[in-house]
């Protein structure tokens, strides 16, 4: 079947392929960029300069500068400078997207641990309860049903970034689909790409949605 002279029985199985790769830079960088996004809140909230300082410099550059530089930098930066010919294009890619997006976790991470009052932890040392059972049982519930609307919200935008990877050779659904668009005059490819990046980013919508509603016991 064709579309516009673009041979669709032989795009779609090559832009599914592509999305695997594209959903593999999300779900990876989810699991490597939250748990860090954790600690560089509480990092944050240091009252020793030594450890709050070097992250707050750390965030001002990940969140100051362009994702593209990041990649860019994490592919060819370890040749530049130690002399390193770095081959591997995913594990830099992956790196890049989570220690950028870890920034910016990291900063709704404590905001959301800042919003929770003092009241609260003053109460739970009343009841006995240690520094790391109020955080665990009173904090981080709350914590995270703040943070659901913003932690969705970059998720989203983790999707549409993905198409970044490109830059540095990635084989994502972006690259396949400006490479068809190429091949045949065509910009067929880049819809139906838009097509797979609205339908990943709805999932992501849908799935945050069921996440709001299970927390919807912890009332403001």
């Amino acid at each position: 079947m064709r579309v516009d002279n673009v041979p669709m029985d032989l795009l779609l199985p090559n832009m599914l392929s592509a999305t695997l790769t594209t959903l593999a830079i999300f779900f990876l960088t989810i699991l490597l960029s939250i748990p860090l996004g954790f600690l560089v809140a509480l990092a944050r909230r240091s009252k020793l300069w030594i450890i709050s300082l070097p992250v707050r410099i750390y965030q001002l550059i990940f969140r100051g500068t362009p994702l593209m530089l990041q990649l860019i930098f994490f592919m060819y930066g370890p040749y530049y400078i130690f002399g390193y010919n770095y081959k591997y294009r995913f594990i830099a890619c992956i790196l890049a997207f989570a220690i950028n997006y870890a920034a910016y976790f990291g900063e709704i991470f404590r905001g959301g641990i800042a919003s929770i009052p003092k009241g609260q932890y003053e109460a739970a040392k009343v009841l006995g309860y240690t520094k790391f059972q109020t955080f665990m049982r009173i904090v981080l519930p709350q914590v995270v049903k703040q943070v659901i609307p913003s932690v969705g919200n970059e998720l989203m935008t983790l999707v549409k970034d993905t198409s970044l990877a490109q830059v540095i050779s990635v084989v994502e659904l972006f690259r396949v689909a400006t490479t068809a668009g190429s091949k045949y005059f065509s910009t067929v490819p880049i819809i139906v790409a838009a097509i797979f990046y609205l339908i990943m980013n709805t999932v992501v919508e849908a799935s945050f949605k069921l996440i709001e509603k299970k927390f919807d016991y912890y009332k403001n």
